[in-house]
This record gives C-alpha cells, structure tokens and sequence, in this order.
C-alpha cells in the first residue's frame, strides 16, 4: 500500500514537500510517479523516478521547479515542490510501476489515496 502526505495550504511562489511511504511490500524494485487531478481535469502525470534513482522523468509544466527523490531503505518517495503555482493546485497521488512505462496512468499498478494541494494566488 502507497499512503501520500504533506499537502496543505500554501500561497503563490512558496513550497510543499510531499511524501509516499510504502507498506505491506518493497518497492525498490518499482518505478515510483506522482500524479495529479485538478477539479474537472484528467489525471495528468508529474514526475517519475527510476528504480535505483538514478534516472528522474518530469511534465514539462513542472520542470526546474520540483525534485522527485526516493530512499529505498525506507520504502519512502518524495516530491519537493517549489515556486508553486495556483495551476499546481490538485490532488496529488502517488504510483508504483514494474516499469514497462512512464508517463501514462495505465503504467502503474499500485496507486495512494491522495493528498490536497491547494496554491492561493
């Protein structure tokens, strides 16, 4: 099981860092991606990261301005979000993939419950 945190309030410009722990498995063997959904939208992809970390994907909307990151022994992947946006503003969710792709919803198997961002302008 994937549980998501560390969404909340914040004002233009600022920053959120958001946290997946993993339970019941590992999932270092796993691509990792966060996701969003803004009200009336399609769940659109974030950013990804590699098994061994070594490799990082992100939506051009984000780039330069979030960090995903993963620590395996700890079964945990963050998003470090800066210079946020109210276009930023949705539920974020968490993924796991066996890898076979990246971007698309269809690609991960293990999905968290979700967490709130909310950027005022």
């Amino acid at each position: 099981q994937l549980q998501a945190s560390g969404g909340g309030l914040v004002q233009a410009g600022g920053s959120l860092r958001l946290s997946c722990a993993a339970s019941g498995r590992s999932f270092s063997n796993y691509v990792m991606g966060w996701f969003r959904q803004a009200p009336g939208k399609e769940r659109e992809f974030v950013a990804a990261i590699s098994w061994g970390g070594a490799t990082t994907y992100y939506a051009d909307s984000v780039k330069g301005r979030f960090t995903i990151s993963r620590d395996n022994a700890k079964n945990t992947v963050h998003l470090q979000m800066n210079s946020l946006k109210p276009e930023d503003t949705a539920v974020y969710y968490c993924a796991a993939g066996s890898g076979r792709g990246i971007i698309g919803t269809s690609n991960y198997d293990y999905w968290g419950q979700g967490t709130l961002v909310t950027v005022s302008s």
